[in-house]
């Protein structure tokens, strides 16, 4: 029979916030599989945890998770830990999980902290709808192509970022974005804990006067669905009235069924398209 993988969520800074379920699993299990060893030995050591650990990190995520998993098929639990927080949210446990659903190796997750979630919830910003984006990607072709698809974005985004990056990625922001409202959070449930509501702009002069320590979580406001509806009437608006009928004519629509859609979407009466069409008949 196969033991199972067991993804324990640790702590992002207070010790405290360890479950007692998360202690007593890494006690029992046959082996701790975690990302930097020489890190989760002080986590070990403080609660008194024995269990043998072993090194898995994003340079041998595919060759160890295949040992892994057949240590797990061969009947041994093992329990997966992160430097913080809950592994497989942007670290090389997602790896792993996906080669234990190959194989067929039972995974179950215990629950904790979590920096997005705390983030998010202490943010201000609207919670319903957010997209997590982790840390954009260094190479510059594939970060322009996510930041220009956050330009257009509704739903809340959240982003990690180094202190030493925080500047430029807000830079690169402002000229994507524009000047949007952002909830920048630093050391969380650490002793200098920083959760500050500001926009992107006020942002970069304070950094310029304070610059960023400890890791960074930047809560994005996204774009309301009134700016993205004014930001298409305006483009309407600025083209000529029979290229935006010809747009509907050439999908099948007849004169007035085209007239009601470019009044729609110029934000006018109907009447009102005929008469200007009407007029430049008329010139």
């Amino acid at each position: 029979m196969a033991g199972t993988l067991y993804l324990c969520a640790t702590p992002i800074g207070n010790l405290d916030d360890i479950t007692f379920r998360v202690i007593d699993t890494l006690k029992k299990v046959d082996l701790i599989a975690a990302e930097d060893t020489r890190h989760s030995i002080k986590l070990l050591n403080h609660f008194e945890i024995k269990t043998k650990m072993t090194s898995y990190h994003e340079y041998n995520k595919y060759d160890k998770a295949r040992s892994l998993v057949r240590q797990m098929l061969d009947g041994k639990d093992i329990a997966l830990i992160t430097d913080a927080g809950t592994p497989g949210i942007s670290d090389p446990g997602e790896e792993l999980v996906r080669q234990c659903h190959e194989a067929g190796v039972p995974v179950t997750a215990l629950p904790g902290a979590c920096a997005l979630i705390n983030a998010l919830i202490v943010s201000g910003k609207a919670t319903r709808r957010f997209c997590f984006e982790a840390f954009l990607p260094a190479d510059k072709k594939e970060r322009g192509m996510i930041l220009k698809e956050l330009e257009n974005e509704t739903r809340t985004i959240i982003l990690y970022e180094a202190p030493h990056h925080l500047e430029r990625t807000l830079q690169e922001l402002y000229e994507t974005l524009g000047d949007r409202r952002i909830t920048l959070c630093r050391e969380l449930t650490k002793k200098h804990e920083s959760i500050v509501p500001t926009t992107i702009k006020d942002c970069l002069e304070d950094l310029k006067e304070h610059p960023a320590r400890g890791e960074c979580v930047v809560i994005i406001e996204g774009k309301s669905f009134q700016e993205i509806k004014e930001e298409s009437r305006k483009s309407f608006l600025e083209m000529p009235l029979e290229e935006h009928m010809s747009i509907y004519s050439e999908q099948g629509y007849s004169k007035k069924e085209a007239m009601k859609l470019v009044a729609k979407d110029r934000g006018v009466g109907k009447r009102e398209i005929y008469q200007q069409l009407l007029e430049l008949k008329n010139k």
